[in-house]
């Protein structure tokens, strides 16, 4: 005899399989909206990524242009300590002794001013100029003042000698010019 409070093995699998329906079929707005929530979080993500990789890109370009500009640096900064001892030997030669110089001697003067010229070409084909601050205003990012002379004839602040000339690279000062600066004119 078959008890009727009985809830055999058929209606507990018969329950079990409605409640697992009702899983595998949920309300259809209800998993579109999910879907729809996920989509926008994928978007804004996929959005920030690709933001962040043209960041990326954009750095590593200017990380790039910048190591080409500025990657001399030191090697030209190196290099000025040559330029400037030819230059001396070559404005410690008086102008009397190269007007009675010898063949020999006017042939190896020209050979320097030759290379000076070269070599500083060459510098400017890296990036690197000189600064030619005589007469203009003193700027202390690109020169560096030593002394100051009274001179009433031009305005307070003009570069009036250079002692050592100053180069940059790029827009990046390599040495600031050393330079003597006017006091007692006008303001400039």
């Amino acid at each position: 005899m078959i008890d009727p409070a009985d809830n055999g093995p058929d209606d507990a699998d018969a329950t079990q399989a409605d409640s697992g329906a009702r899983q595998e079929n949920p309300d259809p707005f209800i998993v579109l909206e999910n879907l729809q929530l996920e989509n926008t979080g994928l978007k804004d993500k996929l959005l920030r990524t690709l933001a962040d990789m043209e960041n990326l890109r954009r750095r590593t370009e200017k990380e790039v242009a910048d190591a080409k500009i500025y990657g001399v640096t030191s090697f030209a900064r190196d290099m000025l300590t040559f330029a400037d001892n030819l230059h001396r030997a070559l404005a410690n030669v008086p102008v009397e002794v190269r007007a009675k110089a010898e063949p020999a001697v006017k042939s190896l003067i020209e050979g320097l001013e030759l290379t000076e010229r070269d070599f500083a070409s060459r510098l400017e084909r890296f990036g690197v100029k000189k600064l030619d601050p005589l007469g203009g205003k003193f700027d202390p990012n690109l020169h560096e003042a030593l002394f100051e002379l009274p001179d009433e004839s031009v305005p307070t602040g003009t570069v009036v000698q250079v002692i050592e000339p100053g180069y940059v690279i790029g827009e990046r000062v390599l040495r600031p010019a050393k330079v003597g600066v006017s006091r007692g004119g006008p303001k400039g």
